[in-house]
């Protein structure tokens, strides 16, 4: 027997796993409603996520070395002078990155279908094929021709609005709202962002994140993020952070205007029969920092690992206990990463005061080392015991400074 397995959702969750099933020979199909599509995001991504995925230099927009973070009274940390000569923080467009990666994967082998999955038919047993009726729109019409697909196995790699997550009741879970606008900017005012990005913190901007200006291509990315209970606020609050770069922004133009919802913690089932949820399907964003990108790859990649060691490359049907593998082996690599931004979350966003303390404590060359090292790498950095200890101590010192401890 062949194993067939769809992929629904064609961002850089859906480009990797199909990449790596296709790579091992399995056929596999790759089912994507938008081939250009632009996805409203921040387009960070970290320096491991360029070498683990061989992205090539051109799809980087910026190469960002100097951050600023910017408290809620406009105390301005830089940022980014423990970095090396070689390391930086990749700026990309959406479009740009998901086109390379989702060619790539074609060239190797998946059959990229221009579709709409309307419904998954689940089988009755473990054994009958899973069932996918889809719209395809390769004669360009929205509407689309239906048709059907079976396969041995599904991986749901279609966002936070997932609609394989709601086929196998994968559970809900709360989800931030993000909003973004494109500016472009004179030349003058564009040259400052050059390898700049900033970070801006305080309650006009979000209650429970930051809000950014990322320098990309031709434009500067301006947006915020919030939870839930604030969401009808998100317009007042993206009029709050260009009030405060508004000097910056000067004569920029609006060029697009983007929103889309992020989850805030993983689904309460991420795999379910022979189907498997990965990226924003499965809740892999970060607290505190927002980010997905390269967590939607990761995840999506280590699930197809585990499809092509349990089924040997495509020669039996892996089972939902073999899936379930790939959950165990993401919690123990990245689960202290999630709890620790959490964590930090928590603690530091709690309040203008809190915050004050968190950009205070970011001029700190100690904790602006691992914090860079711990998102360009990705791994939550033990530095040696001294310089933690420093830290622990330079943390609550900030906090009770700015009176932050107080319930």
């Amino acid at each position: 027997m062949a194993l067939r397995v769809a992929v629904v959702g064609g961002g850089p969750a859906g480009s990797s796993a199909a990449e790596v099933l296709a790579k091992a020979g399995i056929e596999t199909y790759l089912i994507e409603r938008k081939l250009n599509n632009v996805k409203p995001c921040g387009g960070a991504i970290p320096l491991c996520m360029v070498s683990e995925f061989d992205l090539p230099p051109e799809i980087i927009d910026r190469r960002v070395r100097k951050m600023k973070m910017i408290s809620p009274s406009n105390v301005e940390v830089n940022i980014g002078g423990t970095l090396k000569d070689d390391e930086y923080i990749g700026m990309c467009r959406r479009e740009v990155l998901d086109g390379f990666m989702r060619d790539r994967a074609e060239k190797l082998g998946t059959k990229v279908i221009n579709g709409t999955m309307h419904k998954l038919e689940i089988p009755g047993n473990d054994k009958d094929p899973y069932t996918l009726h889809y719209a395809d729109h390769s004669n360009g019409s929205l509407e689309g021709t239906p048709k059907t697909l079976q396969v041995d196995l599904v991986i749901g790699a279609d966002g936070a609005n997932s609609r394989v997550a709601k086929a196998i009741d994968a559970g809900d879970y709360n989800y931030a709202i993000a909003f973004q606008e494109r500016i472009r900017l004179p030349e003058d005012k564009m040259a400052y962002y050059n390898e700049l990005a900033e970070m801006y913190v305080g309650d006009d901007v979000s209650p429970d994140f930051y809000a950014w200006v990322f320098p990309k291509y031709d434009h500067v990315a301006v947006g915020t993020g919030t939870m839930k209970p604030n969401q009808a606020k998100i317009k007042q609050l993206q009029a709050g952070i260009r009030a405060r770069a508004a000097e910056k922004l000067r004569g920029g133009k609006i060029i697009r205007v983007e929103a889309h919802p992020i989850p805030e913690h993983p689904r309460p089932r991420r795999v379910v029969g022979r189907v498997a949820l990965v990226g924003d399907a499965a809740g892999t964003v970060t607290k505190s920092s927002g980010e997905g990108i390269y967590f939607a790859a990761k995840s999506a990649r280590m699930c197809a690992e585990a499809i092509v060691e349990f089924s040997g490359k495509g020669d039996r049907v892996p089972t939902e206990a073999d899936l379930k593998v790939y959950i165990k082996r993401w919690d123990k690599q990245y689960g202290l990463t999630y709890k620790v931004l959490d964590i930090l979350q928590t603690v530091f966003y709690r309040s203008d005061a809190t915050r004050e303390a968190f950009v205070e404590m970011c001029s700190d060359l100690d904790v602006q080392k691992l914090t860079f090292d711990s998102y360009l790498y990705k791994t939550v950095v033990p530095a040696n015991p001294l310089t933690q200890l420093k830290i622990t101590a330079k943390t609550i010192g900030s906090l009770i400074r700015g009176n932050a401890l107080a319930p």
